[in-house]
């Protein structure tokens, strides 16, 4: 088959594509690279308005007096160009609800050519959107990436791109989308769960990781214990990254000779995967009840991770609580508990490596995934 991926936020896609191509189809992914973090792309969608530090400042200021972004614009007509030459595809997915970035409102309008000139259209429910958004405002979570801002923890200002898909263009370009749509696809449960009882909801396909590609990184340690705490500081509220700072604070004040902790924000992807590399413990996120794709690509190569691992998770997985990843809350104690068991305990991260990748072979093999997206595409 001829098939179009639009856009790309986690790897997601890519490791799709090639599971692809392994089967003989087609594939053209298309995106902006998710700035600093410069995933590859087949045809590229960017704004290169705040790459010039006299129209950044400009557009910055346009923004707030009038709340149009010149950065959605530019992508728009870009977008659009490249739209209308390219036609006729057997599948078209789109990453989320604003695969291309753009405002809801040009999202729409893009939206209204790709569904007119291909065949089948899926969206994939892996990122925040109105549906998740609107779950996690009305609490139906025990906590979610809004616990911050429900608890008056963090400003509106601070979630205001979160907020802004609870609006009403956001509301329309949901019901637009699900009109038009064969189906949707979920990458974990925390969207599944927000997802289940949606009618055009087809069901989950856990994220698919080509461990071809990550080899096992992880079994071994030689005097320190390496923790890598990455942030990407758009994010940093959102996945909880004060509670991992505070909770190395502390580990390294309790064991100053045997850690060592490396810090990062806003690397590109290719040098966070060599970071990973270096590393036995990836400090992930806090407000997950499933594992996201910096997770798992880090638990193919072997690293325990504290992330998403819930009991929706264990549960549906039918495995022991931090056997394979370790369930990381929202509270510095519980974390500095299960650090410290782990440091005065290394043998146990021999233990989870081994499992960790022996989970992502079993659940998340490129190529078995791929096949299960193509018999969802193909029902």
């Amino acid at each position: 088959m001829k098939i179009l991926l639009i856009g790309e936020y986690s790897n997601l896609h890519n490791s799709l594509k090639q599971g692809l191509i392994k089967l003989g189809h087609e594939v053209v992914l298309i995106g902006g690279g998710d700035g600093f973090k410069k995933y590859n792309v087949d045809i590229l969608i960017k704004s290169t308005i705040f790459e010039n530090k006299f129209l950044k400042i400009i557009a910055k200021v346009f923004d707030r007096i009038t709340g149009i972004s010149l950065n959605e614009i530019e992508i728009y007509f870009k977008a659009k160009k490249i739209i209308q030459s390219i036609k006729k595809f057997d599948v078209v997915q789109l990453i989320n609800e604003r695969s291309f970035n753009t405002s809801a409102y040009l999202e729409a309008n893009l939206l209204k050519d790709i569904f007119k000139n291909n065949k089948k259209v899926f969206l994939l429910a892996c990122g925040v959107d109105f549906k998740s958004i609107s779950y996690a405002k009305n609490k139906k979570f025990r906590y979610s990436i809004l616990t911050p801002y429900l608890e008056n923890n963090a400003s509106k200002k601070q979630y205001r791109h979160i907020l802004k898909y609870l609006n009403s263009d956001h509301k329309k370009l949901s019901e637009y989308i699900e009109q038009n749509i064969q189906g949707i696809i979920s990458s974990d449960l925390d969207y599944h769960i927000p997802y289940k009882n949606s009618n055009k909801y087809l069901g989950m396909i856990p994220n698919p990781v080509n461990t071809n590609v990550l080899s096992m990184q992880g079994e071994y340690i030689n005097g320190e214990i390496i923790i890598l705490h990455a942030i990407n500081s758009k994010n940093k509220i959102k996945k909880g990254n004060k509670f991992f700072e505070k909770s190395l604070s502390i580990i390294e004040n309790k064991y100053p000779s045997k850690v060592q902790i490396i810090r990062t924000t806003d690397v590109s992807y290719s040098n966070h995967i060599e970071n990973v590399k270096k590393c036995h413990i990836l400090l992930d996120q806090v407000y997950a009840y499933d594992q996201g794709y910096n997770a798992l690509e880090a638990m193919a190569m072997g690293k325990t991770v504290f992330t998403g691992a819930e009991k929706e998770w264990t549960e549906f997985y039918n495995i022991i609580e931090d056997t394979v990843v370790i369930n990381s809350l929202p509270k510095v104690s519980k974390i500095v508990e299960k650090l410290s068991w782990l440091i005065e305990n290394p043998q146990q991260l021999k233990v989870i490596s081994k499992n960790a990748r022996e989970f992502i072979i079993k659940h998340h093999d490129y190529k078995s995934i791929t096949k299960k997206y193509l018999k969802f595409w193909t029902r």
